[in-house]
């Protein structure tokens, strides 16, 4: 079944690299219809190990509960859930959870800035390719810091820039060109991703990532590339005697 909002927000809606929130959300809202697809397509079929790659970063325990930001329709939090894990599934983007609505985990809608969670809730955070979608990486950074228990874990699973330099430059000529081109045969709005491709351009790369999570309040920060580095995990812990709330 269509999404019910795509007629709202037809084909070659885009947002801006100024990530207004409203723009953002509309213009997933408008991909939700055929996003899993588009993704499969475009990763190469990649996507799945990436999905089974984070989970295993955050190393969540029977009987944890975990947060999945940016979960968009559920999949990857169908993956975080696994050997008893409790899963919940949080977007800002309602069209992408009602595409997800089959999915056995729990949605709840929310932004990434201002969580609908109590303070120190959950026992580990996940988000996958959707930091670089925030108007406010470092906001959304800190407001994890808050939701998340002392010593519980992060995982940003995020685009980044391949190590190495030939493979680089074939990987920008990618984006630019051919990705493009590819979501205009799969996806329910192709003119999304020129913006993926320009906000991954735009993102910062591992290091930078990483100094970015650490001053967000975050210890033992580290990180591991996957794919040659276009996509990069970043792990890390809640101290232990970090304050409930982070300003």
């Amino acid at each position: 079944m269509a999404d019910r909002r795509d007629s709202a927000h037809p084909a070659g809606h885009r947002a801006g690299l100024d990530k207004q929130p409203h723009e953002v959300a509309a213009m997933f809202d408008g991909v939700a219809r055929r996003y899993d697809l588009t993704n499969t397509v475009l990763s190469g079929g990649r996507d799945a190990a990436w999905r089974r790659a984070t989970r295993e970063a955050l190393g969540a325990r029977p009987g944890d509960v975990v947060l999945d930001v940016a979960a968009g329709t559920a999949v990857s939090t169908v993956e975080l859930a696994a050997g008893g894990v409790h899963a919940i599934a949080c977007d800002f983007s309602q069209g992408m959870l009602r595409a997800g609505s089959a999915r056995p985990v729990p949605k709840i809608a929310g932004d990434a800035m201002a969580l609908p969670l109590a303070d120190a809730s959950v026992d580990g955070l996940v988000i996958s390719f959707g930091l670089r979608n925030v108007a406010d990486p470092d906001a959304a950074l800190r407001e994890f810091a808050r939701v998340v228990r002392p010593g519980g874990r992060l995982v940003v699973c995020e685009f980044s820039s391949p190590t190495w330099r030939p493979f680089r430059t074939v990987y920008t000529e990618y984006l630019m060109r051919a990705l493009p081109r590819i979501a205009r045969a799969v996806s329910s709005n192709p003119d999304a991703y020129v913006y993926l491709a320009e906000s991954i351009r735009a993102w910062p790369d591992q290091p930078a990532l990483a100094a970015r999570i650490q001053a967000a309040g975050w210890a033992d920060v580290e990180w591991r590339d996957l794919t040659g580095g276009i996509v990069a995990l970043h792990r890390a812990r809640r101290p232990e005697h970090a304050p409930t709330a982070v300003a």
